[in-house]
């Protein structure tokens, strides 16, 4: 037992009950501003290739309910990047700076394409769970919320496609 009645029993002992209170109303976060903030500014400078690679599965692209599935998922994912500017312009003043240009690479069949989608709207998943945890506001967190559950929406759209036949 970690001396707190109200904690279940993986909790560290030296959390209070209640949390650790900011301001009042804000309770503190296992993820720091500064981790979340450099998370953003990753997820937003990898857009170029990004969108070249959404622009390849939707070429190759065997029907058109797939193309349309992969286009909806490319519209959320800029949405996700225009919100990501917003959060670190509002935390820090200042645009994200471009990264550097990473050469797309095409991927070996369109099959391979989703496995590798698939896994990179999983991975962002983990990645955004620790840019939401290192927010101070809950108006920032759940902007990130929405985005972590479009993320999930994608894998299974992927999933969906690679199942329905549509990774030949």
């Amino acid at each position: 037992m970690n001396g707190y009645p109200y904690l279940p029993p993986y909790a560290p002992s030296n959390v209070p009950p209640y949390g650790y209170w900011r301001g009042g109303h804000e309770q503190a976060s296992y993820q720091s501003l500064q981790t979340a903030l450099e998370l953003v500014r990753q997820a937003v400078q990898g857009e170029r290739e990004d969108e070249l690679f959404y622009d390849y599965l939707i070429s190759v692209a065997p029907s058109e309910e797939a193309r349309t599935i992969i286009a909806s998922i490319r519209d959320d994912e800029r949405k996700h990047n225009r919100m990501f500017r917003k959060i670190y312009a509002d935390f820090t003043g200042q645009a994200v700076g471009a990264g550097q240009e990473e050469a797309f690479e095409k991927p070996a069949s369109y099959a391979d394409g989703l496995r590798k989608a698939f896994f990179g709207e999983l991975a962002a998943v983990e990645r955004y769970r620790n840019i939401r945890a290192g927010l101070p506001a809950r108006f920032y967190r759940d902007m990130v919320f929405e985005i972590l559950t479009d993320e999930m929406k994608h894998a299974d759209k992927y999933l969906y496609l690679m199942l329905a036949g549509q990774a030949k």
